[in-house]
């Protein structure tokens, strides 16, 4: 016989303990082993039991749950955490993210999709709310030089991957050639390339250009 998910409730609130547990319970082959109202209990109970699964509120008094998590991490490595939050601060998200929390889903949510986000998480794979995979996509938009590109220099980008000379870009484009290389100047030392052979290698390693798409 499978042996159940044991998990950890984590909440300052003894309500939504309380309503964890009812829901959890109701599922077969789930057994909640503790519950812990602050950060400090829930490093104590993960070391003793070693849950499956740690369901975590981020906003408690007391240690922060990030810190919490890193901590749980290093002491129960085989324990899956799921984030539960009202919050949608990106600097949470993203620290609970970095500090080694499995999924992050948002309190607000149905039932059917905490359910689902466990079974995610279990099965070892990353269960993330939608809001909080929007602000991962503009943490990696940021941090990716290309989207300080200006529109005109991302269009004179995505000819130049595609191997067309500049007077090819001029005239699609229906500017001077001068311009091209003004625009050609500033988007090679945004995003540190040499040469036309690099925005290619560039564009084809990042998925923005196929290799069929070239002459």
């Amino acid at each position: 016989m499978q042996s159940p998910t044991t998990v950890l409730i984590v909440d300052d609130h003894a309500i939504v303990r309380q309503g964890l547990r009812m829901m959890l319970e109701s599922q077969p082959q789930v057994e909640v082993v503790g519950e812990a109202p602050d950060v400090e209990i829930a490093v104590t109970l993960a070391r003793k039991h070693t849950p499956d699964l740690i369901l975590m509120d981020l906003l408690m008094p007391g240690l922060s749950a990030v810190d919490g998590i890193q901590q749980i991490r290093r002491i129960s490595v085989n324990s899956r955490i799921l984030v539960l939050s009202s919050s949608t601060e990106d600097h949470l998200i993203k620290g609970a993210l970095e500090a080694g929390a499995h999924g992050y889903i948002l309190k607000a949510s149905r039932p059917a999709a905490l359910l689902e986000a466990i079974e995610k998480v279990m099965s070892g794979v990353y269960a993330l709310d939608p809001i909080a995979s929007q602000v991962l996509v503009r943490g990696v938009q940021q941090n990716d030089p290309i989207s300080t590109l200006t529109s005109r220099e991302r269009d004179v980008f995505d000819l130049m991957a595609l191997g067309r000379s500049n007077t090819e870009i001029a005239q699609t484009l229906v500017v001077s050639e001068g311009t091209i290389r003004t625009h050609i100047a500033n988007l090679l030392d945004k995003l540190q390339l040499r040469d036309r052979t690099q925005v290619t290698i560039y564009a084809l390693k990042r998925g923005l250009i196929r290799v069929e798409d070239l002459p």
